[in-house]
This record gives structure tokens, C-alpha cells and sequence, in this order.
């Protein structure tokens, strides 16, 4: 069945506003970091959604001005065969921050709600399983103080079918389609299903789900970046006083005749 979203499509963000706000949003992320660093605080973010829905632009932009050793990306290729014989949870447990971190889980234990689920790569008993531990799993992780988000991204068929064609076309982007992708093409209503009994299960008061309407890639960034900065406790945290010293004389250093080095050919002197 189509989506029914298409009548209600709100107009598009235009780009000089976009772009303005992502700055501002993106600034207070910021923030959000040092204040992660200096209270030892643990912040997980969990992006799901469909194929194609937006997860991996919504992160680059949340990463984007974030300093990598505090802030990191968690994309997990599928299980080796030692993880698979391991209790689920465990080779995402091995990824959870430390005091003063933030993950950002591209995709996450849910895989196995979604297309583990659908595509038959567990058995009924192992989803059963998930559906029963997950809730348990992360009211753990909350009562323990990592504060825990989880974003969905819903997009319609229509702009799904949009997006893979448009990157079938393009080179740069082409390697983000999979037949496992396609595959869910044909697939949309057992996923449809799959979700729904997946937030049924997993919409737990201490880890709510909050959905994020992302056939407009633009709104659907700064609503989930903003939304993620209102449930934070987070405050401004005063800069160290730096000053940039005065450069002190030369004592002599001469630097090597250039021929002794090896430069990279001037590319750009021909274009």
C-alpha cells in the first residue's frame, strides 16, 4: 500500500534558510560536546529508518564540526561468525560511550527487528528473544546514565523509489545501493509490518521512539538536530583563555634545498 503522506508534504526548506539554521543547530552541537567532555556524561543517538530514508546525511551533519575523539560514528558491518554465537547485544555493547563520549549508531541492534527479521537472517525464536530483551536492555543503559535517543526516519514509498533511482545514476553515490536495498522494494509492506511491531515492543517510556518525517531531507535534519538539543540538560561551558603567542626570532634554522624532497605534482596549475 502507498504512503499516504503525499497530499500533506509541507513546502521545501529553501537553502539560505537551511543552510542558516544548520549552521546555528550545528553551532549549539557544539556545545553539546563540551558539555559531554567536561560533566563525563554518555550520549547514545540511535538513527533507523528505511533504506534511503536519511540517516547517513543527518549524521554527516550532526559529526560534521564535532572533534572525532569525542564524538564518533558506530556502523557495523554484519556479524563474524564468532559475534553471530555471541548473545546479541554484545558486539554493541563493545561500541557504547565512555564518561565524556557521544556515538552515533548508524543503524543499530534493531537490525535485527528489520531486515534480519524480514530477509529470514534470524530465527523466530531469536526475534521473539529481542523483542522480550531490548526493552530490558536499554532501561539498563538508561538507569545506568547514558542518556539514549532514538530516532526513526520515515520516508514514503514514492520518494524512496526517488532516491535509489537517482543513485543508480550517479557515480559518487552509487555504492550506497545493495541488491539487499533493492530487494527492499519489493519487500515495503513486510517492513511496514516489522516496524510496527517493532515500536509496539520497543516505545518504552524511558527510551521513546520519536519519528522523524524525512521525504525533505532539509526540514528532516534540523527537526531531528533541534528536537536532540531540546531533551539535552546541556549548558554553555566556559572556553580555556587562549592566546596565540608572538613568534620568537629565527636562531639560524636554514630549510633543506627542495630538490631533496618529493612534492606532489601541481594538479591544479592545469586546470
Amino acid at each position: 500500500m502507498a504512503d499516504d503522506r503525499a497530499g500533506r508534504r509541507a513546502a521545501k526548506v529553501p537553502r539560505p534558510v537551511y543552510e542558516r539554521e544548520l549552521l546555528r543547530l550545528q553551532t549549539e552541537l557544539v556545545k553539546v560536546q563540551e558539555w559531554v567532555r567536561a560533566e563525563g556524561a554518555r550520549l547514545v543517538v540511535v538513527f533507523e529508518g528505511r533504506d534511503a530514508a536519511g540517516k547517513g546525511g543527518t549524521i554527516k551533519r550532526v559529526a560534521e564540526h564535532l572533534n572525532p575523539r569525542v564524538a564518533r560514528i558506530a556502523a557495523l558491518p554484519k556479524p563474524t561468525e564468532r559475534e553471530r554465537t555471541q548473545w546479541y547485544f554484545q558486539r554493541y555493547v563493545e561500541h557504547l560511550p565512555a564518561a565524556g563520549e557521544i556515538v552515533l549508531f548508524d543503524r543499530s541492534w534493531y537490525n535485527r527487528a528489520g531486515v534480519e527479521h524480514v530477509m529470514g537472517f534470524c530465527t523466530e525464536e531469536e526475534y521473539r528473544r529481542f523483542l522480550r530483551q531490548c526493552p530490558v536492555f536499554e532501561r539498563m543503559l538508561v538507569e545506568d546514565g547514558v542518556l539514549l535517543r532514538k530516532y526513526w526516519f520515515s520516508v514514503s514509498d514514492a520518494e524512496q523509489q526517488e532516491r535509489f533511482r537517482r543513485r543508480l545514476e550517479d557515480p559518487l553515490r552509487r555504492w550506497k545501493l545493495s541488491p539487499m536495498d533493492l530487494e527492499s522494494v519489493t519487500r515495503w509492506e513486510a517492513y511496514s509490518r516489522a516496524k510496527d511491531v517493532m515500536m509496539e515492543h520497543t516505545d518504552i517510556a524511558e527510551a521513546p521512539w520519536y519519528v522523524v518525517e524525512s521525504d525533505d531531507k532539509r526540514r528532516a535534519r534540523l527537526n531531528m538536530i533541534a528536537h536532540l538539543l531540546d531533551t539535552l540538560p546541556y549548558r554553555d561551558v566556559p572556553a580555556p583563555d587562549l592566546r596565540l603567542p608572538s613568534r620568537p626570532p629565527s636562531t639560524g634554522y636554514e630549510r633543506p634545498p627542495r630538490e631533496r624532497q618529493t612534492y606532489v605534482p601541481d594538479h591544479a596549475a592545469g586546470l
